[in-house]
């Protein structure tokens, strides 16, 4: 049953150990994340304490537009909203067989996903020991990571293999220059990273599901959001807006859809519309309009748009699933990245798939319109806060007590 809990059970888990001696090359996660900490400026306090979550719907403001425009907000935001929790970094495909490994970054923090020879997921901060290059880009296979910069070598276990052009040198241990791990997961065909190395226990799939999805995980596990969809492909996006915008585009309940998406609206029964929120997770719920039979439809019969705090959207309709990563690139620019996956059946159909591409495509040229429009208006003097409408705009309003929560802690 879909609940909201009081804000107090919201808070992200902190971590709480402190760094004790050690030695040279030695790390915890605690040292990698103390890197990150410090206090938010007043200015930031004052932003963050403008959006009270304890008024209700009905007479709530939206927080102010400085949570979309300041660049010192976003940085208090990498710390603790995006690093520290599961966060989606990634699907299964990209890691499906031995030695295949991909690249990201979230904020500062360069990461690397990798699957070793004995079919082991690790992950790892994407940089050499030595001094500080980047070890990998993109994506693809490799059986060692060998530094660009002055060959010191890898295994995909994290092993500091060879360190070259070292004689002489003094007080060094290789075993203390692997590189530092992250906590990897997979829920279903998402990979899920923990940069805060918090988690109850290593990589456990009710656990993590719990952690991630909190009391929502069965809704979505039952729901045909599984690892039986392959993947088609991925398409990025790069939008003049705070990752927030997209984010409070498509937590509005359907609201703008017949405004701005006219040959979507037009396969929806809007009046249908439901919401749900869960601890960490909303769920949004449409009923698709009777197709007839010799149409066009990828939209099946109900489509449902699950919204995982903080970032990340999955659509499931029809015999489609697409998922939606907002990456914050700066206070006003973000990477948006879609990932397609799709049944079985229908894989060897190409006119199917292009036609549901093509659609989509559209779909998100008018967000895109959208949400720089939105971007644009925030950072105008004539703008503070605004409204929500009570009907519709339920997962926008949890979306942002979520946020509040944790950046107020």
């Amino acid at each position: 049953m879909a609940t909201t809990r009081s804000l107090a059970a919201l808070s992200s888990i902190r971590a709480t150990r402190r760094p004790g001696p050690r030695r040279a090359g030695a790390w915890t996660p605690c040292a990698v994340a103390g890197k990150r900490a410090g206090a938010a400026p007043e200015h930031v306090r004052r932003l963050v304490a403008e959006f009270d979550p304890a008024v209700p719907l009905d007479s709530a403001v939206t927080p102010p537009s400085g949570w979309y425009t300041d660049p010192e907000f976003l940085q208090i935001e990498l710390d603790r909203v995006f690093l520290r929790g599961w966060q989606a970094v990634g699907h299964i495909w990209q890691v499906k067989n031995p030695n295949d490994f991909f690249t990201g970054r979230l904020g500062n923090v360069e990461f690397v996903i990798c699957r070793d020879a004995n079919g082991k997921l690790h992950a790892f901060h994407n940089v050499c020991r030595h001094h500080a290059s980047l070890l990998a880009c993109g994506s693809g296979q490799k059986t060692c990571f060998q530094c660009p910069y002055h060959g010191w070598t890898y295994g995909l276990d994290g092993t500091l293999l060879k360190a070259t052009r070292i004689s002489g040198i003094k007080n060094f241990n290789k075993n203390d220059f692997g590189l530092i791990p992250i906590k990897v997961a997979t829920w279903g065909p998402f990979v899920l990273a923990r940069f805060d190395g918090e988690s109850t226990e290593d990589n456990v799939y009710d656990t993590v599901g719990d952690e991630w999805l909190g009391s929502a995980s069965d809704l979505l596990g039952t729901n045909g959001i599984d690892t039986s969809l392959p993947h088609i492909c991925r398409r990025e996006y790069i939008i003049n807006c705070n990752w927030k915008v997209f984010c409070d585009n498509y937590l509005d309940g359907g609201y703008h859809v017949p405004y701005a998406h006219g040959a979507l609206a037009s396969g929806l029964q809007l009046q249908s519309y439901e919401t749900l929120t869960y601890e960490r997770v909303s769920v949004q719920m449409c009923e698709s309009a009777p197709a007839e039979s010799d149409d066009f439809d990828r939209l099946g019969t109900k489509a449902l748009y699950a919204f995982v705090y903080p970032n990340f959207m999955i659509n499931r309709y029809g015999p489609w699933m697409d998922t939606n990563l907002a990456v914050p690139l700066d206070s006003t620019r973000c990477k948006v990245v879609f990932d397609y996956f799709l049944d079985k059946s229908l894989l060897d159909d190409q006119s199917f798939i292009e036609k549901s591409l093509k659609d989509s495509e559209q779909v998100q040229v008018e967000d895109i319109a959208l949400c720089e429009g939105v971007q644009r208006g925030l950072e105008s003097p004539a703008y503070s806060v605004g409204r929500y409408a009570p009907s519709v705009e339920m997962a926008m309003h949890h979306f942002h007590c979520l946020m509040h929560d944790n950046l107020s802690g």
